[in-house]
């Protein structure tokens, strides 16, 4: 992985892009489809790889309200 390189993975319930080197530019969502959208935008803007890290699904709610 390089630096400013993003990688969109599931995190507890909930879809998160990392960015190397960069956490300010790091941010979470609600759903795999904006993250991947803005994960490719991200990487776009700052000339890296978008990088998807796909999660199997558990079943369990994570979710604590």
């Amino acid at each position: 992985m390089s630096q400013n390189d993003v990688t969109t993975r599931s995190n507890r319930g909930q879809w998160e892009n990392a960015v190397e080197g960069r956490p300010e530019l790091s941010a979470s969502f609600s759903s795999r489809e904006e993250a991947v959208d803005r994960g490719r935008a991200t990487a776009d803007e700052l000339g890296s790889e978008h990088i998807v890290e796909d999660a199997e699904p558990t079943g369990a709610v994570t979710d604590e309200t």
